[in-house]
């Protein structure tokens, strides 16, 4: 079925259906991804207070055919936050008024919040409860909960926590028909049928438009140690870390690997980033514990560095003495992205593969593209689960696009890599509309043909991000 546009008229006519100041035109931060890779088309956006007027304004796009872009913080990678040119003007849906903390029930470990909350502020809600809500990632600050979860975000805490559909326990959402789903439960065994939950999680607003969470909390450990440590190449990172775990477990809750390109970019765009070294060392290791019942994670550290250098892994590092350290320790590599953005990558890959293949990965893409062109790479991520981003950088005295015509054949190369390794080409990211040939080319068809059924008969009509995931026909 073709769309409809969301046209003046049909601005006007749902317009009087709504609270005033509830559709506007769309300004440009609506139109507008980080990466500046996409461009929206839509005229107008939505914004909606409450479950009820969502379900409106979906009632009204499917009688009328016409497309919602579901907006969340707009920190999406992938292009699925923004309209494709090559189809009608959709209406953008931003559930940015919708903010609040419904409940928090801290002897249950539970928070319900709804799909416009910033990231940062259930963060907070739950400390405030000396809780811990550990989904972490740099753009917490301006992320909101409906993205995070429609994307199944990582970030940095995946190690210890898991993904964004590991931290949910119930979902409110309104499917394509504006019915709404009541399921936020705070069960943790509910075996009722199929889990409509896990199957809107990751969905990237395609099959369902989630506006409030039942998440899950965790116990705030009443210690954390940070170190940044010197590592002699990828795969003694790997080795550290299965160390690390020998003596500390669980308690090990991020691992993170930096390569030395991504410091030579901080001192060159942000040199107000403090760097703890006089000649950055070519790869390290940020590893962060936490501990409770009065166990020391400073003293954990200490002992895992000696058994580290003992054997052979680590030549080098510090441990964080004070908290605001620990804090630079971690402006590093949270402000690694910005520093990309200002360098402008000629071509980024959010990609993972099993643990054991991270080091030939490494070794053998990086020579692959250098038979393409020569480039700067910089590779870093959350090694601990196999994420790393891998990006392709002009060298200096060049730009982006002055690879314009290379940038094809630098993706293939790094997915073919990836995809022979039994690795995926978008390991936290999501697909959106940029990575809709590279789920064509590299997904199962069997795994395609399934999500196919499933959009069909969800959203029969395509209204549902149209062009994200999965190809208009």
């Amino acid at each position: 079925m073709p769309l409809s546009p969301a046209d003046d008229a049909f601005a006007d006519a749902l317009a009087a259906t709504l609270a005033p100041d509830t559709l506007r035109r769309a300004e440009p931060r609506y139109l507008e991804e980080p990466r500046g890779r996409w461009a929206g088309a839509a005229g107008w956006v939505a914004r909606p207070r409450n479950t009820d007027e969502v379900a409106g304004i979906v009632s009204a796009c499917a009688r009328g055919g016409v497309g919602i872009v579901p907006y969340g913080g707009g920190t999406g990678l992938v292009g699925g936050q923004v309209c494709g040119a090559d189809q009608p003007a959709s209406l953008i849906l931003s559930l940015e008024r919708m903010t609040a903390i419904r409940a928090i029930y801290p002897q249950e470990n539970v928070l319900i919040a709804e799909a416009g909350a910033i990231l940062a502020d259930v963060q907070a809600a739950a400390a405030g409860q000396n809780r811990l809500f550990p989904l972490s990632l740099a753009s917490e600050g301006s992320a909101r909960i409906g993205g995070l979860l429609a994307t199944n975000a990582g970030g940095v805490n995946v190690l210890r926590y898991g993904n964004a559909r590991d931290q949910v326990l119930g979902l409110e959402a309104v499917m394509a028909d504006g019915t709404v789903w009541h399921g936020l439960s705070r069960l943790r065994k509910d075996n009722t049928g199929y889990d409509l939950r896990h199957l809107l999680v990751g969905s990237e607003g395609t099959l369902g438009i989630i506006t409030a969470a039942s998440l899950k909390l965790s116990p705030r450990p009443t210690a954390t140690g940070t170190a940044l440590l010197t590592v002699t190449g990828p795969e003694a990172a790997l080795s550290f870390l299965a160390l690390a775990r020998d003596h500390l477990g669980e308690a090990v809750s991020a691992f993170e690997l930096m390569h030395r390109t991504g410091f030579d970019f901080l001192a060159e765009t942000l040199p107000e980033v403090r760097q703890p070294w006089a000649e950055p060392p070519n790869w390290v290791v940020l590893i962060e514990v936490g501990l409770s019942g009065g166990a020391d994670p400073q003293a954990g550290l200490e002992a895992l560095f000696a058994a580290a250098h003992a054997a052979g892994l680590v030549s080098d590092g510090l441990i964080a003495q004070s908290e605001q350290q620990a804090r630079d320790f971690w402006a590093l590599r949270e402000r690694i992205p910005e520093a990309n953005r200002r360098i402008g990558a000629v071509s980024s890959h959010d990609i993972s593969v099993p643990l054991g293949a991270i080091p030939d990965f490494i070794a053998t893409c990086g020579p692959a593209l250098a038979r393409i062109g020569t480039f700067r790479i910089n590779c870093f991520g959350h090694v601990g689960d196999g994420n790393l981003h891998y990006n392709v950088f002009p060298i200096p005295g060049e730009t982006r696009g002055d690879h314009d015509d290379k940038r094809a054949a630098i993706k293939a190369c790094v997915h073919d890599h990836v995809h022979a390794l039994g690795g995926s080409v978008s390991a936290e990211h999501g697909i959106g509309r940029l990575k809709v040939d590279d789920l064509e080319r590299y997904g199962d068809p069997v795994k395609l043909a399934a999500m196919r059924a499933i959009k069909n008969a969800l959203d029969p009509n395509g209204i549902l991000n149209p062009g994200a995931v999965l190809r208009r026909l």
